[in-house]
């Protein structure tokens, strides 16, 4: 699990195993900022040396990349997301109050110098009335770098609470915004993935739209999320966790883990209820939930 309010976030099947029966094959690490854990390339060294595990991702804000790019992909990792919401560097400071812009683009390119290191991932939250004018920026980064990128709906799962729906700039007007510009091709969507992706007709680059609010995907969801106390959560928006922390320090066998296990995953919800009547924000915030 990654540092404070970290998580990571895995998907299996009843194909690959880490024990006779049950298992994970791929694991995320995610946070909170998972850079910021002590030896955190050790940890992804670990995980990756598991024989049953196939791909070990990481999700990061960027800022430590150009120190960490080298010792990450030696640990192993498989695929990196980056979380980038503006390309303009006083805007970024307004979101992050850190002017680092130009530290976290370093970063990029460095680790985008290390072949193994593909693909990457940057993750654009899109808000109405903030991220119109990154929309095209991104989609020329998209065209001119081996970057894809992918636009995220807001989410209510915002720490202040202050999430409407009027807030969702939706995936679709995004990619008709982009369309309109450098006109793109769809492509079909992998099974249990997140993102829509389109490809520019042109040939160069791809661009995703993560649209869980507009066009929720919760039908095909395999994932699961372990946080960095050591709680299971099936979905972004459970409200309800499974300790798993508690019942490993007391000493549990494999055997009773994967009945708890498999108990928490068979009551795994069907769908969030995002804009439903009654909906209720959980308790943690996507940094305490991991993305």
């Amino acid at each position: 699990m990654a540092g404070a309010g970290g998580c990571a976030v895995v998907r299996g099947d009843h194909t690959a195993r880490l024990g006779p029966v049950v298992g994970v094959r791929d694991v995320r690490l995610t946070g909170g900022e998972p850079l910021v854990r002590r030896g955190f390339p050790r940890l992804a060294r670990m995980l990756s040396d598991i024989e049953d595990v196939a791909e070990v991702s990481l999700t990061t804000n960027g800022f430590l990349l150009g120190r960490d790019a080298s010792a990450l992909v030696e640990a192993g990792i498989n695929r990196f997301n980056v979380s980038l919401d503006s390309l303009q560097r006083d805007r970024f400071y307004a979101l992050t109050r850190r002017d680092a812009l130009p530290q976290v683009l370093r970063g990029l390119e460095l680790l985008a110098s290390f072949p193994e290191a593909h693909p990457i991932k940057i993750n654009a939250v899109a808000i109405r009335g903030f991220t119109e004018e990154e929309v095209i920026p991104f989609a020329r980064l998209a065209r001119r770098t081996p970057y894809e990128v992918r636009f995220s709906e807001f989410m209510p799962l915002d720490a202040d609470r202050a999430w409407s729906p009027d807030q969702v700039l939706s995936g679709e007007e995004i990619r008709a915004a982009i369309d309109a510009v450098y006109p793109l091709e769809s492509q079909p969507r992998e099974p249990h993935s997140t993102a829509r992706v389109y490809r520019f007709a042109d040939g160069r680059g791809k661009i995703g739209f993560i649209n869980p609010v507009s066009e929720p995907f919760c039908g095909d969801c395999n994932r699961i999320r372990l946080t960095a106390d050591g709680r299971l959560r099936t979905c972004l928006f459970s409200l309800n966790e499974t300790d798993l922390r508690g019942p490993l320090r007391a000493g549990a066998d494999d055997a009773l883990l994967e009945r708890i296990i498999r108990d928490a995953v068979w009551r795994k919800e069907l769908k969030h209820h995002v804009g439903d009547p009654g909906f209720i924000q959980p308790a943690r915030t996507m940094s305490a939930i991991g993305g």
